[in-house]
């Protein structure tokens, strides 16, 4: 089983890019895991309890977490959205909306 990753508008594409080599290389990590293990260790992924349908993904690099929200689209599809250190209210709430402006844009 292979998953396809997606990236929404360049919210992530902005924080990527502005991680060291080694973040970039634990986030590639953790993509790879996500794209090929049936059942991703809620370590890496987990659903965001409060949020319908929203999940993040946790990369950890020394004591740095850093998360990225996704969702599922499709069963397969994982797309993902803003990255960021720290969880705020106000980053789940743009995390919302830019899910549902995807799928918005879908219809």
């Amino acid at each position: 089983m292979t998953r396809k990753i997606i990236f929404y508008e360049n919210h992530f594409i902005e924080f990527y890019q502005k991680q060291n080599r080694k973040v970039k290389e634990k986030i590639q990590y953790v993509f790879e895991l996500i794209k090929q293990v049936d059942r991703i260790p809620e370590k890496f992924l987990k659903h965001l309890a409060e949020t319908k349908g929203l999940y993040e993904i946790r990369v950890e690099y020394q004591s740095n977490i850093y998360r990225i929200f996704c969702c599922f689209d499709d069963g397969q599809l994982v797309v993902l959205f803003n990255g960021f250190h720290k969880k705020t209210q106000k980053e789940i709430d743009k995390a919302e909306r830019l899910m549902k402006n995807y799928f918005n844009s879908k219809k």
